[in-house]
């Protein structure tokens, strides 16, 4: 097979709060004296705009112990 690597679900990692779509453009309801939309740019709050999270590492209380 040639070409780049497919991504997989292990190195994903898209965010959950926003499901990737991390910047959205929102008009503000009218238009300036030049006759262009008023918009604004919203981030994620969660990811900060990336659309990606870091992996969680798993707590060690909840790892099982065989005894």
């Amino acid at each position: 097979m040639t070409g780049p690597t497919p991504a997989t679900t292990a190195n994903a990692r898209i965010c959950p709060d926003c499901d990737g779509f991390a910047s959205a453009k929102v008009t503000l309801g009218g238009r300036d004296r030049r006759g262009h939309l008023r918009i604004i740019t919203a981030h994620c709050p969660a990811c900060h705009g990336t659309g990606t999270r870091t992996a969680r590492r798993p707590r060690t209380s909840d790892w099982e112990v065989a005894a």
